[in-house]
């Protein structure tokens, strides 16, 4: 005599789960989250050593005077991302995630910290370009402001 669900096949076990959407959500991320989570710690050491170490020599051969020009680093800076990638894609990660995002904000504050967004460090003008900006606009509102306190005393006929 056979036993009750012999005649089943392996696949027919999932036919013995309970249904319902909460069922299905533990079987989604019982499939993603392993690779979302499993990668941080050989994610960042191949990230390292295949590709931060290749960019860390190309900067070193760059002057740091160099390291803000776009032109300069732009070919090695592109050939890190893409190896973040493919490092990601290898190990079945996804791409961008949290380790990728914390190697990028590393790699910038390293090699692009002292690098203003347009090239230059920002900081106020003089106070020859600033001051007639700023006095302009208040001299306005006073003469404005006059203006409209002497047309409303004055009247004009009014019965």
């Amino acid at each position: 005599m056979a036993r009750p669900g012999a005649d089943r096949g392996p696949g027919s076990m999932l036919l013995l789960l309970p249904r319902g959407p909460s069922v299905l959500l533990l079987l989604v991320l019982a499939a993603v989250l392993p690779a979302v989570l499993g990668c941080s710690s050989e994610y960042s050491e191949a990230v390292d050593e295949f590709c931060l170490s290749r960019f860390s020599l190309d900067m070193e051969q760059l002057d740091p005077n160099q390291w803000c020009s776009w032109e300069d680093t732009v070919e090695s800076y592109s050939e890190l991302t893409n190896c973040s990638y493919l490092v990601a894609l290898r190990l079945g990660c996804f791409w961008p995630n949290r380790d990728v995002d914390r190697f990028f904000v590393d790699v910038h504050r390293k090699y692009f910290g002292d690098c203003a967004l347009i090239g230059r460090s920002l900081r106020d003008p003089p106070s020859e370009v600033s001051g007639p900006f700023i006095l302009g606009p208040v001299l306005v509102t006073l003469l404005m402001t006059a203006l409209v306190v002497w047309r409303s005393k004055r009247s004009e006929g009014i019965v």
